[in-house]
């Protein structure tokens, strides 16, 4: 069996739901959740594993796609229907997403890159300003 810094798309997320994050929370060092939206065009839910940080009381997560040129499909989905569910380990949350600006994305980038750098990097990869999203219970 492999370890859980092996898990990766949607074998972690199917490991993650069978183990309720017993397995798939910790990865790499990182704390995962699950974010659940409803796709833009196929209007089926889509499940993504994020590295996630809490924030005064919601998760905070980040919109790198390892710095492509392109948004990821996930927060394509949020900015057409910000209304998701994410699983922090057994529990799962209704939320709702925004995208931070200004001074708030300055201060959570921070809060991001100390505990993923590579972010940095993939910022240096693109054009785009990768998105800060925070996500806060309904």
């Amino acid at each position: 069996m492999a370890g859980d810094d092996d898990l990766f798309g949607q074998e972690h997320v199917r490991v993650y739901m069978e183990t309720d994050g017993e397995r798939g929370y910790n990865w790499r060092g990182q704390t995962i959740l699950l974010l659940s939206t409803k796709g833009r065009v196929s209007g089926e839910e889509r499940t993504t594993p994020l590295i996630h940080r809490t924030d005064d009381g919601t998760w905070v997560v980040v919109a790198s796609r390892g710095g492509a040129p392109d948004h990821p499909d996930w927060y394509k989905n949020l900015r057409a229907d910000p209304e998701a569910t994410i699983q922090v380990k057994g529990e799962r949350i209704p939320v709702r997403a925004t995208v931070a600006s200004g001074e708030d994305r300055a201060r959570l980038w921070q809060l991001m890159t100390e505990r993923w750098p590579a972010y940095d990097q993939y910022q240096q990869k693109t054009s785009r300003e990768i998105p800060v999203v925070v996500l806060e219970r309904r």
